[in-house]
């Protein structure tokens, strides 16, 4: 999948992509056909970074509901012969959850169009999880045919079928599908079922890597042949070398650690930060200097971990560094520093916004960080961060760290953020908007009696607010 374009947070299209909730309410108050093609435009070119863990389908889904939206556009998108070509799921997966929390309040049209995917579309177990949740059992039993029909009736076939079974992520139509009173089809689903459990219990009779018994060396030898043929299993490696290593193994540990194979390096850094060993900072230090990247990056991950007074201390003197351990360091201080690390946590905030820009990944820590020491002067950033980024998930924490940093936070952000397309940027709305605001107490309303809405936000919702009572 290509990485996103991303419009600027000023214009509708940029707000949409980030799932603000001033995306929805400038979008209730732009021209209906202008809302639609920005909303259009969001649904069919994904705009997450992380489209796997971002939530905007409830986010879009209500926006047309509101627009009352045709689902046209989506129609020819999912039935273009693209389709048959890129069958990655980044590709049609937003624009089906769309369509199944839309068949969640009554849209039919929404309701068909998952049915006729999931039975010619290339993304169909996408489509059939979502009519699992929604759709009645005479709508799935109806798709039984069509998609059994994808399997080839060979060997092959079937054991692809068997996988499909095995791996699906919501068994409610092939449970209906093992009882179908067409004994052709109930037959078949059935001996899928029993081959998937049987294929399981093998894989789990058949495991792979250290066993009891292993040597210091064997460990490391595993760990370098996963890193030759890349497969990271420094992590895996260490909690064996737990297992299997006593205290005559130390030195040889802390010579792997030194200079050793890069497989056997990370995985020797890896189980010295976990325990607490005296040399463990200076081992990730040296690794720094002079590993690769491999090594770098998990010597830098193996200091994060440590929880020590001593490691905290290190960090107070490595957070002016200008290389990853810096960063590193003042991501540490964000998560276990003291009031007296404020100014230090402040300026990893501040470099890593200048230098990394808005989305970098060390902001999700520090701005953690920030809400936690209660860094106040730390708002205007927090503040750049939530206009500016393109990830909703940094925006929710962004959001979180400005409810303990700006006492303006209740009568700003934290309206808007009861329209955003995450939960947990809701449910902290709810805690704080103002309810002075007319549109405050109907959304707030409207959330509490919303049925797609999260159970977390509800209560929140619910703590400030009766359905029809007064706001608190």
């Amino acid at each position: 999948m290509f990485e996103p374009v991303i419009a600027p947070s000023g214009t509708l299209l940029g707000l949409l992509q980030r799932g603000r909730g001033d995306g929805t309410l400038h979008a209730l108050t732009a021209p209906r056909a202008e809302a639609l093609a920005a909303l259009n435009h969001c649904v069919l070119r994904d705009p997450r970074h992380d489209w796997q863990v971002e939530n905007r389908s409830l986010y879009y889904a209500r926006l047309y509901l509101d627009l009352h939206g045709e689902l046209d556009e989506i129609e020819a998108h999912l039935f273009d012969v693209e389709d048959a070509f890129d069958t990655e799921e980044s590709r049609t997966g937003l624009a089906l959850a769309v369509l199944g929390h839309l068949a969640s309040y009554g849209r039919r049209d929404a309701l068909q169009l998952l049915r006729r995917y999931a039975a010619s579309g290339s993304n169909w177990a996408w489509a059939l999880d979502e009519l699992a949740l929604r759709d009645d059992d005479a709508g799935l039993r109806s798709l039984a045919a069509p998609v059994l029909a994808r399997f080839a009736t060979d060997a092959e076939g079937e054991a692809e079928l068997a996988a499909a079974v095995r791996d699906a992520f919501e068994p409610r139509p092939w449970r209906l599908w093992a009882e179908d009173p067409r004994e052709s089809i109930a037959t078949r689903v059935r001996a899928a079922h029993e081959a998937g459990c049987f294929d399981r219990w093998q894989r789990q009779m058949r495991p792979t890597g250290p066993r009891p018994g292993w040597s210091v060396q064997a460990v490391f030898e595993w760990a370098q042949q996963g890193f030759e043929r890349g497969a990271a299993l420094h992590v895996p490696a260490a909690r064996c070398l737990v297992a299997v290593a006593g205290p005559e193994d130390r030195a040889e540990i802390v010579r792997a650690a030194e200079d050793g194979f890069d497989g056997a390096r990370c995985t020797a850094l890896r189980y010295l930060a976990d325990g607490n060993d005296p040399d463990a900072l200076d081992l990730i230090e040296g690794a720094v200097a002079t590993g690769t990247p491999a090594v770098v990056e998990a010597a830098v991950d193996a200091f994060e971990r440590m929880r020590s007074i001593a490691a905290v201390d290190r960090a107070r003197g490595w957070a002016r560094r200008p290389d990853p351990l810096g960063a590193a360091a003042g991501r540490m201080l964000a998560c276990r520093g003291g009031v007296e690390d404020k100014d230090l946590v402040l300026g990893a905030l501040r470099e890593a916004v200048r230098g990394e820009g808005p989305d970098a990944p060390t902001l999700w820590t520090l701005v953690d960080g920030t809400g936690r020491l209660g860094i106040a002067c730390a708002a205007p950033v927090l503040r750049h961060i939530y206009r500016e980024t393109a990830s909703s998930h940094l925006r929710g924490r962004a959001a979180r760290a400005l409810a303990a940093t700006d006492p303006s936070f209740p009568a700003g952000f934290a309206v808007e953020c009861l329209w955003d397309c995450e939960e947990s940027t809701r449910e902290i709305a709810a805690r704080h908007a103002e309810t002075g605001d007319a549109r405050v107490v109907e959304q707030l309303r409207r959330l509490a009696a919303d049925p797609a809405e999260e159970a977390e936000v509800q209560t929140a919702v619910r703590s400030r607010i009766a359905p029809e009572g007064p706001a608190v």
